[in-house]
């Protein structure tokens, strides 16, 4: 594991410094399956995060794919530039709380946007504190989530 964690760490690194940026890259591991990389601010998060943080993901996928063709015991990898995905999960958090009260109250199921899977997963993780239940309909990037009120099932992940 940890030998995954220095090489994605420093494959980051380099790509970055191709940019002209030699910045530390922090690396962590969520339950010794997903390899974290921080990158900190820079001038130029705008450019490395890009737009609706494109760039930042094909920065993930190409660390993800390096270490898949460098057969490293861990392969998934999940690049946060300047903290965009924390905030970003954040404020879908605050936007999710009014769909969760919304079904809780009307018993409706909701239907909501398509999403990404880490978006999907903020939300399904939410709906089941919330005593709801969630289930992903769709295809690409016309995925998304159907809210209903829980009944005897559990909460369905991607």
């Amino acid at each position: 594991m940890n030998e995954s964690i220095d090489f994605a760490k420093k494959y980051l690194e380099d790509i970055l410094s191709f940019f002209g940026l030699n910045v530390e890259v922090y690396a962590t591991t969520e339950d010794d399956e997903v390899i974290e990389l921080s990158v900190p601010s820079t001038h130029m998060n705008g450019f490395l995060i890009g737009n609706h943080g494109d760039t930042m993901r094909s920065f993930q996928y190409l660390t993800s794919m390096a270490l898949k063709s460098g057969e490293y015991e861990t392969t998934r990898v999940n690049v946060d530039i300047a903290d965009y995905k924390k905030q970003r999960a954040h404020r879908l958090e605050d936007k999710a709380q009014a769909w969760l009260e919304e079904v809780k109250k009307s018993g409706e199921e909701k239907h909501l946007p398509p999403m990404n899977s880490a978006d999907r997963r903020t939300i399904h993780k939410l709906a089941g504190e919330y005593g709801l239940t969630t289930e992903s309909e769709g295809a690409g990037r016309d995925r998304h989530i159907v809210l209903r009120v829980a009944d005897d099932t559990e909460t369905s992940e991607d």
